[in-house]
């Protein structure tokens, strides 16, 4: 037990570094050509810190632990929005822009809708899993036609961007790689102490998944997102979780899907996947509010996501 508690504490320092640096790092490529920092949030930053869940759902669907993988995956989309951006909106105010709610916003409740009906029949098989990598497709072509569009307009002040020219692109490139990758083994030290500690305590797969694996492995969107936050890139917050969720769906549950079906178990599509949507459709009225996700009602989202945490633990307590 006090091993694993040192590898959960190792895994946090790593973490914490690699999303500073994912940071500094997209943000600089933002600068440089003339991209929306949403653009990269929901891109290079996404991918980077869906990364866990992808690693994590992988060994899991190989050991046949569908509840677990399942778990993670909608456990990790509620903890993104309820926890990560209310903490975020707690720490700084995240401003979010009108066009994230005509074009990304909608995308992602799409997806979520879309992933809920393709589970109602207690299966996500390969047929399922082709439509969500084509949804991967779909959203890759759209991003780059749309920063490719909207190539050129400015996203900082002239004295940062001429700070950014000044960092080599040897540096930039370090930062991101080298940020995928501690928030990744980061990540992965922590779930693996939080796993063995849950297991000796005989809590189910899915309370698992849906409890500790879920925020550990959305713990680097929470280091990212926060980071971004105090950099005041908090535009790149919100973009990194509309990415990170749309990409847990799409690309961490398709690609896995058409290796090994997935079985979803009814007590998901009951409770767990109404959750999710709710959370979701409650980001929409709560972005739109002044354009900006205030501190209160980071703390109404926290203490949503703490409720939820509550119902699924007093169980076993």
């Amino acid at each position: 037990m006090l091993l694993d508690a040192l590898q959960f504490a190792i895994g946090l320092v790593v973490l914490y570094f690699g999303a500073d640096w994912l940071i500094r790092g997209a943000a600089s490529l933002a600068l440089r050509f003339g991209l929306r920092p949403m653009v990269v949030g929901l891109t290079v930053v996404a991918l980077g810190t869906s990364m866990p869940e992808f690693v994590t759902n992988f060994m899991a669907a190989i050991a046949g632990e569908d509840d677990l993988a399942l778990g993670n995956i909608l456990g990790s989309n509620i903890a993104n929005i309820a926890l990560i951006l209310g903490l975020s909106a707690m720490v700084l105010p995240l401003n979010v822009s009108p066009p994230v709610l005509r074009k990304e916003y909608p995308i992602l409740a799409a997806a979520m809708v879309g992933f809920y009906v393709l589970s109602r029949d207690g299966l996500i098989d390969r047929g399922d899993s082709i439509l969500l990598v084509s949804g991967l497709v779909g959203l890759l072509v759209f991003l780059v036609y749309d920063a490719r569009r909207e190539n050129g307009i400015p996203v900082a002040d002239p004295e940062a961007i001429a700070t950014d020219i000044l960092l080599p692109a040897w540096k930039k490139t370090l930062f991101i790689a080298g940020g995928i990758v501690m928030l990744t083994v980061g990540a992965r030290l922590m779930v693996s102490g939080a796993v063995n500690i849950a297991g000796a305590l005989g809590v189910p797969s899915i309370v698992v998944g849906l409890t500790i694996v879920a925020i550990g492995t959305s713990l680097p969107e929470l280091a990212a997102s926060v980071m971004a936050a105090v950099r005041q890139e908090t535009d790149m917050s919100v973009g990194n979780i509309l990415g990170s969720n749309l990409l847990n769906v799409l690309f961490v549950v398709g690609s896995i899907g058409l290796i090994r079906p997935l079985r979803v178990e009814p007590t998901s599509i009951d409770v767990h996947f109404p959750v999710m949507l709710l959370f979701t459709a409650a980001l929409l009225p709560i972005a739109r509010s002044r354009y900006q996700i205030s501190r209160f009602e980071g703390a109404l989202l926290t203490a949503g996501f703490l409720g939820y945490m509550i119902y699924l633990i007093a169980p076993y307590v």
